[in-house]
């Protein structure tokens, strides 16, 4: 008769799998070569100025009830110029949890690490504008 596994064991082999997965998927990520953004992609990523974007509470509006702002508007800054490294550059432990994109020729992945600080990462993907968000 054989002996039941125990739930510790299934964790540690999903989470040695999982950071394998990971460690496999920054690697291939990190070996496709970025695209050059098209001209009007790169003026996009220019930043907006906070004065011509509309805010509800200078425009007298009331904010719900219960709401508490901690950061004002435009706080975080978003990373706007993301650089992306070839595999063999890659210092991060095999363990990083990364926030994965893919599109019909590319993907790409953020570092959780990172994006801790800073949040957002606005970037192209196949041409597309879009924003990373953690």
């Amino acid at each position: 008769m054989t002996s039941p596994r125990k739930p510790g064991v299934l964790l540690a082999a999903l989470a040695i799998s999982i950071a394998a997965a990971a460690t496999i998927a920054v690697a291939v990520v990190m070996s496709i070569e970025p695209e050059e953004p098209p001209a009007a992609a790169a003026a996009s990523r220019e930043r907006p100025n906070p004065s011509d974007v509309y805010d509800p509470v200078r425009a007298g509006e009331e904010p719900p009830p219960g709401f508490r702002q901690l950061l004002g508007r435009d706080q975080i800054a978003p990373v706007y110029d993301p650089v992306y490294v070839d595999p063999d550059e890659v210092d991060w432990p095999a363990d990083s949890l990364v926030l994965g994109v893919a599109g019909a020729k590319t993907a790409k992945a953020y570092p959780i690490t990172h994006l801790n600080q800073r949040e957002m990462v606005i970037d192209t993907l196949d041409g597309t504008p879009i924003l990373a968000s953690w």
